[in-house]
C-alpha cells in the first residue's frame, strides 16, 4: 500500500472509537485515473496519514482483498464502475469487506445516490468536485469509528441474546423442586462452567408424591452448547412427565432414549442418567443408573459416608433402545441419612501438574471430611473445595450438578 500523509491534523468532534487506529488502511474503488489522483492529492492535504491501495473495479478489489489478509478499515467507493453501478456496488463490497467502513463517492447530482448508499449500509458518501481535504480526512475517521461502533453494539446485542436464551436453557435444566408431602428435604445446585463460555446440559428434576416417595433424576448431555442444554432440557421435562404419569423403572429410561435419538444433533451424542425412587417410610430406595456416576450415601450428621454401586447400564444413546437394558436395584436406607447424585463434573476437575483429577476416590474422600454438615453446607463444600482444588490447574472445564435427598427419623 501507497503511504499517503498530510502535515497537520483538523480539529473536530471528540468520537471515542472501540480501537484507536493511528493510520487507517483505506482501499480506494474508482476506474477514473483522474478522480483518483484527486483523492490522493486531497488526502495528501487532509492532515491524515493513511495506508492507500487502489482496485479499478469490484473485481480487482476481490483479488485484492483475497491476496491479503489486512482488511481495509476504509473502503472509499464510486458509485459507477465497469462491473457494477448504483447501490448494487455497495452491497457487493459490503459482501466482499464485511467489516470494513464504506465511504462512496458520488457524482453532483446524485445526492439520492449517496442517501440510499448509505441506507444500504455505506457510513457516509461524498459528492465529487465538493470534497475539501479536511472533510476527507474526517469523514474517513469518522466513518471507521462508526463501523466499530455498530459491530461493537452488534456484538454486544449478540451476546446478550445468547445470555437471555442460555438463561432460559438453564432455567429449564433447572426447575424447582415439584414436593407434594413432607419426608424429603431437597438440596439442589448448579455451578455451569464458564471457562469457555460454553453453556452445558447438566439437568436435574425431583418430584414428590403425596404419600411421601420421592422421585428425583439427574442426567449429562455429552457435550457443551445451546443444542445440548436443549436436549438436556427435553430430557429432564420427559422425565418429570413420565413420572407424574405413573411410569417408573426402565421403561421410563427405554422412552427417555427413544426421545434423545429423535432429538439429538448426530448420533455421537449420548446422556448418562441416574433416577432414583426414595421411600423413608419403608426405608428404601429404587437406583436406576444409565451410565452414571455411583451416589453417595450418608448417614446421620457426623456417619461415614459411601457410595451405592448399583449394576445399572448403558449410557442412553449407546445402544440401540432394543439392545440396551437397565436394572432397578433397591437398596436399604439408614432411618436417617441422604441420598447424593451428582454429575462428573463434581470430580474430573485437575488437580495436578500431572494431569491427575480428583476422580471419585477423592471426592469421596473430600466427602467425608464434611460429614458432620448439613445438607446446604456439605453440598456447598463439595462444589467449592472441588473447584478450588483444580483452579491453579485449568479449573473446571465441565459443569456440576448436585442434588441432595435428606430424610429424617422413620416414624
Amino acid at each position: 500500500m501507497a503511504n499517503v500523509a498530510g502535515t497537520q491534523a483538523p480539529s473536530g468532534s471528540r468520537i471515542i472509537p472501540t480501537q484507536v487506529i493511528t493510520v487507517p488502511d483505506v482501499l480506494l474503488v474508482e476506474d477514473d485515473d483522474g478522480d483518483a489522483l484527486l483523492v490522493e492529492e486531497l488526502l495528501l492535504d487532509s492532515g491524515v496519514t493513511v495506508n492507500l491501495d487502489r482496485a479499478r473495479s469490484l473485481a480487482e478489489a476481490e483479488d485484492a482483498l483475497r491476496d491479503t489478509a489486512v482488511r481495509p478499515h476504509c473502503v472509499l467507493l464510486d458509485l459507477h464502475l465497469p462491473d457494477g453501478r448504483g447501490v448494487d456496488v455497495v452491497e457487493q463490497m459490503l459482501k466482499l469487506a464485511p467489516g470494513s467502513a464504506v465511504v462512496v463517492l458520488t457524482g453532483l447530482a446524485e445526492e439520492e445516490a449517496g442517501l440510499a448508499a448509505v441506507a444500504a449500509g455505506a457510513q457516509d458518501y461524498l459528492v465529487k468536485g465538493f470534497i475539501e481535504p479536511a472533510a476527507l480526512g474526517r469523514a474517513i475517521r469518522y466513518a471507521v469509528q462508526r463501523r466499530q461502533i455498530e459491530q461493537a453494539a452488534a456484538a454486544l446485542q449478540a451476546g446478550q441474546l445468547r445470555a437471555q436464551e442460555n438463561a432460559r436453557l438453564e432455567r429449564g435444566l433447572l426447575p424447582s423442586p415439584l414436593l407434594r408431602g413432607p419426608g424429603v428435604d431437597v438440596v439442589a445446585r448448579y455451578e455451569p462452567s464458564r471457562a469457555q463460555a460454553l453453556l452445558g446440559g447438566d439437568f436435574y428434576d425431583v418430584v414428590g408424591l403425596a404419600d411421601g416417595t420421592v422421585h428425583a433424576v439427574i442426567g449429562d448431555v455429552s457435550g457443551h452448547g445451546p443444542d445440548e442444554a436443549a436436549l438436556g432440557v427435553c430430557l429432564r421435562v420427559a422425565w418429570r412427565s413420565f413420572t407424574l404419569a405413573g411410569l417408573k423403572g426402565p421403561e421410563v429410561l427405554r422412552l427417555m432414549q427413544e426421545l434423545l435419538e429423535a432429538e439429538r444433533t448426530g448420533p455421537e451424542i449420548f446422556a448418562t442418567v441416574t433416577a432414583v425412587e426414595v421411600r423413608p417410610v419403608l426405608g428404601t430406595a429404587r437406583i436406576l443408573r444409565a451410565g452414571h456416576p455411583p451416589l453417595m450415601l450418608r448417614g446421620a450428621p457426623g456417619e461415614d459416608v459411601h457410595f451405592v454401586e448399583t449394576a445399572g447400564g448403558p449410557a442412553l444413546g449407546l445402544l440401540p433402545v432394543d439392545f440396551a437394558t437397565w436394572t432397578e436395584e433397591t437398596v436399604d436406607l439408614p432411618p436417617s441419612g441422604a441420598l447424593v447424585l451428582f454429575t462428573d463434573g463434581l470430580f474430573e476437575g485437575r488437580v495436578d501438574d500431572r494431569g491427575g483429577r480428583l476422580g471419585e476416590s477423592g471426592l469421596l474422600e473430600l466427602a467425608r471430611t464434611h460429614a458432620a454438615r448439613s445438607g446446604p453446607d456439605f453440598v456447598g463444600a463439595l462444589i467449592s473445595e472441588s473447584r478450588a482444588l483444580s483452579e491453579s490447574h485449568g479449573g473446571h472445564t465441565d459443569d456440576i450438578a448436585v442434588v441432595h435427598l435428606e430424610w429424617e427419623q422413620n416414624p
